[in-house]
C-alpha cells in the first residue's frame, strides 16, 4: 500500500516508518520538527527510513491547506500520528494544543474529503489513553464515558474522536481511533519518565517523583504498539463502513515506585527520590482493557517491563 504517515520523525511515527518499510509499503512522512525537543534527535529517528527508495519525507506544518498540495501520490490510508504532545505543557500553552491536535487534524480531514483521487477513506487516528481522565472504574473500557478529561491535552485528543467520528458519517471515511497507553522504547520522548529518570540515574542526580509513587501506567513497549497500528491499517483497509476505538496498551499497570525499582534493577544504580506534589492535570492510573484489540486486530503484547527497560538503556547508552 501506499501509506502517510503524519508526525514520522517521533517516537512512535519514526518506529512506524520502518515497520511499513520492511512490510514492503510506500510510505510518504511528513513532520513539521516541532521544537518541544531538539530536532537532531528527530532526525536520527529518521537515518533508516531514509535509507529505503520507498520513503518519501515532507517538511510541512499541518496546518496549513496549501502545504498539502505537496502530497503527490495517491495513498491507501492516512495514518495520524501527528499532535502537540505531553500533558503538563498542554496546560502551559492549550491555545498551541488546540490549534494544532484540533485544526491540524481538521486540515487533514478536509483534504481527506476533498481530494478522492489522491486518497483512500481510509484512516488510522492517534488518540490517546488521556481521555478516560481520573476514571474509577478499572480496567479502562472503549465504552466508558470519556467526557471529564483533566488537562487540554486530553481535550484535545478526545475532540479528535469526535472530529474523525463526523467526518465518517458525513463523508464515509473508515476509521480505527486507537487510544495509546504510555508508549515507551527506543527513541522515547525526553520529558517522558522513563527517559528522564534513567538520564538522572546515570548522571547521579536525585529523581523527582511527583506524589507518593502510587501512581499507576499501563507502560507499553513500542514495538507492541506498533504491531497494533500496523494491525489497525490492515483491518481499516480491508473493510467497508468502519469506525472503531481501540485501546493499544498492556492491560498491566505499573506503580511509579515499581518502575523505578526496576530501572534501578536494569542500570545498577540505586537512586534518590526528590517527592514533590502531584501535578495538575496528571492522572492517577491508566489501565487497558485490550479484550477489542485483541479480538478485532489479534493484538498481543508480549514485551515484559524489565526487557523493555534493557533495550531503552541500550539505545540511550548510544547516544553518548
Amino acid at each position: 500500500m501506499n501509506v502517510l504517515v503524519t508526525g514520522c520523525a517521533g517516537f512512535i511515527g519514526s518506529h512506524l516508518c520502518d515497520a511499513l518499510l520492511k512490510e514492503g509499503h510506500h510510505v510518504t512522512g511528513m513532520d513539521n520538527f516541532d521544537p518541544f525537543y531538539a530536532r537532531t534527535m528527530k532526525e536520527r529517528n529518521l537515518e533508516g527510513a531514509r535509507r529505503h527508495n520507498a520513503f518519501h519525507f515532507i517538511e510541512m506544518d499541518i496546518r496549513s491547506s496549501e502545504a498539502w498540495s505537496k502530497v503527490s501520490m495517491e495513498i491507501d490510508c492516512v495514518i495520524h500520528l501527528a499532535a502537540k504532545a505531553g500533558v503538563r505543557p498542554s496546560i502551559a500553552h492549550p491555545a498551541e494544543y488546540v490549534s494544532v491536535n484540533i485544526g491540524g487534524t481538521q486540515t487533514l480531514l478536509e483534504w481527506m474529503t476533498q481530494h478522492t483521487v489522491r486518497t483512500g477513506r481510509k484512516l488510522v487516528f492517534g488518540s490517546s489513553s488521556s481521555v478516560y481522565g481520573n476514571q474509577t472504574k478499572v480496567p479502562f473500557d472503549e465504552d466508558h464515558r470519556v467526557d471529564k478529561p483533566i488537562s487540554p491535552y486530553a481535550f484535545t485528543k478526545k475532540s479528535g474522536e469526535l472530529l474523525v467520528h463526523t467526518y465518517h458519517h458525513l463523508h464515509g471515511l473508515d476509521v480505527v481511533s486507537l487510544r495509546l497507553f504510555t508508549v515507551y522504547g527506543p527513541r522515547q520522548r525526553p520529558d517522558l519518565a522513563i527517559h528522564r529518570f534513567t538520564k538522572l540515574l546515570l548522571e547521579g542526580k536525585p529523581l523527582p517523583v511527583f506524589g507518593d509513587g502510587s501512581t499507576g501506567r499501563d507502560y507499553t513497549y513500542v514495538d507492541d504498539t506498533v504491531s497494533g497500528i500496523l494491525s489497525a491499517m490492515h483491518y481499516v483497509a480491508g473493510h467497508e463502513n468502519v469506525f472503531e476505538i481501540i485501546n493499544l496498551g498492556n492491560n498491566h499497570p505499573v506503580l511509579l515506585r515499581d518502575l523505578i525499582k526496576a530501572l534501578e534493577e536494569v542500570t545498577g544504580i540505586r537512586g534518590s527520590i526528590e517527592s514533590l506534589p502531584m501535578q495538575p492535570g496528571d492522572v492517577e492510573q491508566t489501565w487497558a482493557n485490550i479484550t477489542r484489540a485483541k479480538q478485532l486486530l489479534e493484538y498481543h503484547p508480549d514485551t515484559d517491563l524489565h526487557d523493555g527497560l534493557k533495550h531503552f538503556l541500550e539505545w540511550f547508552r548510544s547516544l553518548a
